[in-house]
């Protein structure tokens, strides 16, 4: 039998702010355990909540950029449940009033993914279960949070992995969050069910929780297809219920059964009353948004004339398209800059196992290197010497001057070589004059033995033509 495959996703992204979502607590991924919660993290008796101003003004651009209806009205519930990685007994969450509705992101190929709401919520505390105990780092408690759930649009691994780049790598050029998978500042759900193809009727659901890579939501999500099918095909029943993906062994493991719907018993929160969110409060957000990876896109593509693959490749890191911006402050050809970047200096930092945030080359001097190539006073093999020798600090000028490597362009200097060359190989002008065309590039390679790699080689090949048909 043919089935659909239906998938839906949650995603938890951790919001890039100084504080917490509801106290003055700092938060540092790398911090030690428990040296940044406060007594409104430990939910101390006394202590009240208090908005994190940067956190709505985040959450705001991210709905903005996920073209969501923006809901005025801020206002907070409790979800109650009372577990170890929970210090009051509830979450501040927005079960009833989210942030935003009915936005959707755009798929490579112009198919829309619905997202159903955006909501802000705070992070819990994080656990760490031994053989005989489990402790519990608060560092995380209080963390601002935003959730976006999707409609259950997406019908392939590929589609669901494009969905998640797409959306983390919009929260990390809006600078809303870090969105680093594996440090678990953006973790993924993954809901998936298969029904009879052309169906109305929806399969049993089945909860992937806590995906932290693309990588792995693809792999997850082609395994439990698999899975399903094969219950299926046996006649067999899926049961609902919550798993996780084992890594080291490409597959899923069940955690728990899904009975039906967890009554978490929300109400208003009580210590926060709503706000009424200005217009110039929304504007003023929404004036003060990044560019967008479409958005930047579009002007490389029209302000530079750059090819659309080129482009994926410089925006793939929020970092690499801050530094190409930066270099087109000074340089004069963004095609041989991207290429450059492209092709050799993001492959030369991670040899050197360094990233653009320790780039030892400054912009300035990376567009000083272009220029230069550009005016063909090195060549291309030269301009990749000059760069490894760029890792030291030093500006191009200074590696070249040192390093005697500028080009050889002066026509009367290359004619003199020229004719040197062609005296010494009197066979390969009379193949040229029978025809064989092919020993222009032999003449050519032997000038630049001569002129030891100096010579402009498409100086050198236009004279090299104009001498070979005066003799």
């Amino acid at each position: 039998m043919n089935y659909d495959v239906v998938i839906g996703i949650e995603i938890h992204i951790e919001l890039k702010t100084k504080t917490k979502m509801f106290s003055r607590a700092p938060y540092d991924f790398k911090a030690k355990a428990n040296t940044c919660a406060n007594e409104i993290d430990l939910a101390l008796p006394g202590t009240l909540p208090c908005v994190n101003e940067e956190a709505v003004i985040k959450a705001l651009q991210t709905c903005m950029a996920l073209n969501l209806t923006i809901d005025d009205l801020l206002k907070f519930d409790r979800k109650n449940y009372y577990y170890a990685d929970l210090p009051k007994g509830y979450q501040i969450t927005q079960q009833f009033h989210p942030l935003g509705r009915d936005g959707y992101i755009e798929l490579e190929g112009g198919k829309k993914v619905r997202i159903n709401r955006l909501h802000m919520e705070e992070d819990t505390a994080k656990q760490f279960h031994l053989s005989s105990c489990s402790l519990v780092d608060y560092n995380r408690a209080g963390v601002p949070l935003i959730e976006v759930v999707s409609e259950a649009d997406m019908s392939s691994a590929k589609e669901a992995m494009s969905y998640v780049e797409k959306l983390r790598q919009t929260v990390e050029y809006l600078d809303a969050s870090d969105a680093k998978m594996e440090e678990g500042s953006l973790r993924c759900d993954v809901n998936i069910s298969l029904k009879e193809a052309g169906s109305n009727v929806y399969g049993t659901k089945v909860e992937i929780k806590n995906l932290n890579s693309i990588a792995n939501i693809g792999s997850a999500i082609e395994y439990e297809i698999k899975r399903q099918g094969e219950l299926l095909e046996k006649g067999e029943k899926i049961i609902q219920e919550t798993r996780r993906y084992d890594e080291r062994n490409e597959v899923t493991v069940a955690m728990r059964k899904k009975e039906g719907t967890i009554d978490y018993k929300y109400f208003p929160e009580p210590n926060i009353f709503p706000i009424r969110l200005s217009k110039e409060f929304i504007e003023n957000a929404r004036s003060k948004m990044a560019e967008l990876p479409s958005q930047k896109a579009e002007r490389y593509i029209n302000n530079y004339g750059l090819k659309e693959y080129d482009v994926q490749l410089l925006l793939n890191k929020r970092e690499v398209a801050a530094y190409f911006d930066c270099v087109m402050q000074d340089c004069r050809n963004a095609k041989v800059a991207c290429n450059m970047l492209n092709s050799e200096l993001v492959g030369l930092l991670a040899k050197q196992e360094l990233d653009f945030e320790n780039n030892p080359i400054s912009s300035k001097h990376f567009a000083q290197l272009i220029n230069i190539l550009d005016e063909g006073k090195i060549s291309s093999k030269q301009a990749k010497e000059v760069l490894n020798e760029m890792l030291k600090g030093e500006s191009p000028e200074k590696i070249i001057k040192d390093k005697g490597l500028e080009q050889i362009s002066d026509e009367a200097t290359l004619l003199k070589m020229i004719n040197e060359v062609l005296d010494a190989n009197e066979q390969s002008i009379i193949d040229f004059k029978n025809g064989k065309t092919h020993v222009q590039g032999y003449l050519v390679g032997q000038l630049m033995k001569k002129s030891q790699g100096k010579a402009n080689p498409a100086l050198a090949a236009k004279l090299i033509a104009q001498e070979l048909a005066k003799r």
